[in-house]
């Protein structure tokens, strides 16, 4: 019985990680991204106020109006959606931060599928 206990206790200290989320410190700011969709990398540059996000890739600039759901989500809506898919809100979660970094995940507000990526503050 004290063994069933040993290991129960070791579980429960094993799965109580601290994982750092200071996600106020990217909320505004001039960020790059990585996200491997399929083995690919894309790459982005982004500008965030409170309240807008201005994204450069591949060569096109899209703004998206910015409504925090609490410190580490944020949905974003299309300003000048060009089709349907574009019309669609984007749901992103911080997940871990850095001093200077941040992984998350993101999907379209009611879809299931979700991506990952790294998020940098830039300099």
């Amino acid at each position: 019985m004290r063994l069933l206990y040993l290991l129960l206790l070791l579980v429960i200290l094993f799965n109580c990680q601290n994982i750092e989320r200071n996600c106020n410190n990217f909320k505004t700011g001039k960020f790059y991204s990585e996200i491997s969709i399929n083995g690919k990398i894309f790459k982005s540059e982004f500008f965030r106020t409170r309240g807008l996000q201005v994204e450069h890739y591949n060569n096109k600039v899209d703004s998206s109006q910015v409504r925090w759901i609490n410190d580490c989500e944020v949905v974003f809506k299309s300003i000048n959606p060009k089709n349907i898919s574009e019309r669609k809100d984007i749901h992103l979660k911080i997940l871990t931060t850095t001093d200077s970094s941040y992984t998350f995940e993101y999907s379209y507000v009611g879809e299931i599928k979700k991506q990952k990526g790294i998020a940098f503050k830039a300099n």
